[in-house]
Protein backbone atom coordinates (compact mmCIF):
# COMPACT_ATOMS: atom_id res chain seq x y z
CA UNK A 1 0.00 0.00 0.00
CA UNK A 2 2.63 2.57 0.81
CA UNK A 3 4.66 2.01 -2.45
CA UNK A 4 1.15 2.80 -4.01
CA UNK A 5 1.43 6.03 -2.21
CA UNK A 6 4.22 6.76 -2.77
CA UNK A 7 4.19 6.08 -6.70
CA UNK A 8 1.12 8.50 -6.94
CA UNK A 9 2.80 11.02 -5.06
CA UNK A 10 5.84 10.71 -7.49
CA UNK A 11 3.61 10.70 -10.67
CA UNK A 12 1.58 13.95 -8.81
CA UNK A 13 4.68 15.24 -8.29
CA UNK A 14 5.56 15.13 -12.17
CA UNK A 15 2.66 16.15 -13.33
CA UNK A 16 2.61 18.80 -11.14
CA UNK A 17 6.31 20.82 -12.16
CA UNK A 18 5.10 20.00 -15.70
CA UNK A 19 2.21 21.95 -15.36
CA UNK A 20 4.28 24.87 -13.27
CA UNK A 21 7.03 24.95 -15.36
CA UNK A 22 4.40 25.73 -18.85
CA UNK A 23 2.69 28.49 -16.75
CA UNK A 24 4.13 31.72 -16.80
CA UNK A 25 3.58 33.99 -13.64
CA UNK A 26 2.61 37.41 -14.16
CA UNK A 27 4.50 39.97 -12.40
CA UNK A 28 1.20 41.89 -10.93
CA UNK A 29 1.64 41.56 -7.11
CA UNK A 30 -1.68 41.58 -6.97
CA UNK A 31 -1.27 37.67 -8.60
CA UNK A 32 1.80 37.23 -5.70
CA UNK A 33 -0.84 37.78 -2.88
CA UNK A 34 -3.74 35.54 -4.39
CA UNK A 35 -1.01 32.79 -4.65
CA UNK A 36 0.10 33.40 -1.15
CA UNK A 37 -3.55 33.41 -0.23
CA UNK A 38 -3.87 29.79 -2.26
CA UNK A 39 -1.00 28.22 -0.11
CA UNK A 40 -1.73 29.55 2.82
CA UNK A 41 -5.92 27.98 2.22
CA UNK A 42 -4.04 24.65 1.27
CA UNK A 43 -2.21 24.61 4.46
CA UNK A 44 -5.38 25.65 6.59
CA UNK A 45 -6.65 22.77 4.60
CA UNK A 46 -3.71 20.42 5.26
CA UNK A 47 -4.13 20.94 8.81
CA UNK A 48 -7.54 20.22 9.08
CA UNK A 49 -7.42 16.80 7.30
CA UNK A 50 -4.92 16.08 9.30
CA UNK A 51 -6.80 16.57 12.26
CA UNK A 52 -9.19 14.24 11.10
CA UNK A 53 -6.27 11.80 10.39
CA UNK A 54 -5.60 12.03 13.66
CA UNK A 55 -9.09 11.50 15.05
CA UNK A 56 -9.75 8.78 12.80
CA UNK A 57 -6.91 6.88 14.02
CA UNK A 58 -8.34 7.09 17.42
CA UNK A 59 -11.94 5.57 15.93
CA UNK A 60 -11.97 1.84 16.79
CA UNK A 61 -16.14 0.74 15.93
CA UNK A 62 -15.06 -2.84 16.27
CA UNK A 63 -16.42 -5.01 19.12
CA UNK A 64 -17.16 -3.36 22.23
CA UNK A 65 -14.81 -0.26 20.70
CA UNK A 66 -11.87 -2.20 21.17
CA UNK A 67 -10.73 -3.02 17.81
CA UNK A 68 -10.49 -1.30 14.86
CA UNK A 69 -12.33 -2.53 11.91
CA UNK A 70 -11.52 -2.47 8.59
CA UNK A 71 -13.61 0.46 7.68
CA UNK A 72 -11.47 2.65 10.85
CA UNK A 73 -8.67 1.45 8.57
CA UNK A 74 -9.57 2.21 5.37
CA UNK A 75 -10.57 5.74 6.50
CA UNK A 76 -7.58 6.80 8.09
CA UNK A 77 -6.14 5.43 4.91
CA UNK A 78 -8.23 7.67 2.76
CA UNK A 79 -7.82 11.01 5.01
CA UNK A 80 -3.90 10.06 4.45
CA UNK A 81 -4.25 10.49 0.77
CA UNK A 82 -6.44 13.18 0.78
CA UNK A 83 -3.29 15.04 2.86
CA UNK A 84 -0.81 13.50 0.38
CA UNK A 85 -2.46 14.95 -2.21
CA UNK A 86 -3.20 18.18 -0.72
CA UNK A 87 0.50 18.07 0.13
CA UNK A 88 1.48 17.84 -3.89
CA UNK A 89 -1.20 20.83 -4.12
CA UNK A 90 0.74 22.95 -1.39
CA UNK A 91 4.17 22.15 -3.58
CA UNK A 92 2.64 23.13 -6.73
CA UNK A 93 1.01 26.86 -5.62
CA UNK A 94 4.30 26.81 -3.89
CA UNK A 95 6.59 26.39 -6.86
CA UNK A 96 4.36 28.90 -8.77
CA UNK A 97 4.73 31.28 -5.79
CA UNK A 98 8.44 31.17 -5.78
CA UNK A 99 8.51 31.46 -9.23
CA UNK A 100 6.22 34.71 -9.63
CA UNK A 101 8.45 36.25 -6.96
CA UNK A 102 11.75 34.69 -9.36
CA UNK A 103 10.42 36.51 -12.18
CA UNK A 104 9.49 40.00 -10.70
CA UNK A 105 13.35 39.75 -9.12
CA UNK A 106 14.63 39.11 -12.85
CA UNK A 107 12.37 41.76 -13.96
CA UNK A 108 13.43 44.16 -11.00
CA UNK A 109 17.35 43.00 -11.82
CA UNK A 110 16.77 43.73 -15.76
CA UNK A 111 15.41 47.17 -14.94
CA UNK A 112 18.46 47.56 -12.66
CA UNK A 113 20.77 46.50 -15.53
CA UNK A 114 18.84 48.77 -17.78
CA UNK A 115 19.25 52.06 -15.47
CA UNK A 116 23.18 51.10 -14.75
CA UNK A 117 23.40 51.13 -18.19
CA UNK A 118 21.47 54.53 -18.80
CA UNK A 119 23.21 56.33 -15.84
CA UNK A 120 26.92 54.74 -17.38
CA UNK A 121 25.44 56.60 -20.93
CA UNK A 122 25.12 59.90 -19.68
CA UNK A 123 28.33 59.90 -17.38
CA UNK A 124 29.98 58.92 -20.35
CA UNK A 125 28.06 61.91 -22.81
CA UNK A 126 29.19 64.19 -19.22
CA UNK A 127 32.63 63.37 -19.43
CA UNK A 128 32.89 64.01 -23.29
CA UNK A 129 30.99 67.60 -22.95
CA UNK A 130 33.42 68.22 -20.34
CA UNK A 131 36.33 67.46 -22.55
CA UNK A 132 35.09 69.46 -25.43
CA UNK A 133 34.27 72.36 -23.17
CA UNK A 134 37.98 72.21 -21.28
CA UNK A 135 39.01 71.88 -25.04
CA UNK A 136 36.99 74.97 -26.32
CA UNK A 137 37.74 77.06 -23.27
CA UNK A 138 41.85 76.21 -24.58
CA UNK A 139 41.11 77.55 -27.38
CA UNK A 140 39.46 80.63 -26.32
CA UNK A 141 42.48 81.26 -24.41
CA UNK A 142 44.62 80.93 -27.20
CA UNK A 143 42.72 83.39 -29.21
CA UNK A 144 42.59 85.29 -26.63
CA UNK A 145 46.43 85.66 -26.20
CA UNK A 146 46.73 85.58 -30.46
CA UNK A 147 43.56 88.62 -30.65
CA UNK A 148 45.70 90.20 -27.56
CA UNK A 149 49.56 90.04 -29.62
CA UNK A 150 47.34 91.31 -32.43
CA UNK A 151 45.97 94.35 -30.61
CA UNK A 152 49.56 95.07 -29.73
CA UNK A 153 50.80 95.18 -33.15
CA UNK A 154 48.10 97.39 -33.49
CA UNK A 155 48.92 99.46 -31.50
CA UNK A 156 52.44 99.90 -32.33
CA UNK A 157 51.60 100.20 -36.44
CA UNK A 158 49.05 102.95 -35.08
CA UNK A 159 51.71 104.67 -32.71
CA UNK A 160 54.35 104.39 -35.95
CA UNK A 161 52.00 106.08 -38.34
CA UNK A 162 50.63 108.74 -36.02
CA UNK A 163 54.78 109.51 -35.23
CA UNK A 164 55.50 109.55 -39.03
CA UNK A 165 52.22 111.70 -39.79
CA UNK A 166 53.73 114.34 -36.67
CA UNK A 167 57.14 114.05 -38.26
CA UNK A 168 55.68 114.76 -41.97
CA UNK A 169 53.31 117.94 -40.63
CA UNK A 170 56.31 119.32 -39.03
CA UNK A 171 58.10 118.80 -42.52
CA UNK A 172 55.35 120.37 -44.40
CA UNK A 173 54.91 123.08 -41.73
CA UNK A 174 58.42 123.79 -41.92
CA UNK A 175 58.74 123.99 -45.84
CA UNK A 176 55.85 125.79 -46.12
CA UNK A 177 57.14 128.77 -43.69
CA UNK A 178 59.98 129.14 -45.45
CA UNK A 179 58.17 129.85 -48.99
Amino acid sequence: MRKIIYFIILIWNLFASSLAAQQTPTTDSVNFEQQRDRVNTLLEERSRRFGEYDSSLQKKTGIFGIFKTKGDMQKSIDILKQIVLTDNNIFVETKRLLDIKDFESDKNRALAAEYDKQVSAYMKTITKLQDENDRLRLQIDTLDKEDHSSHVLTYVLLIIIAALLFVLYRQYRQYTSKI
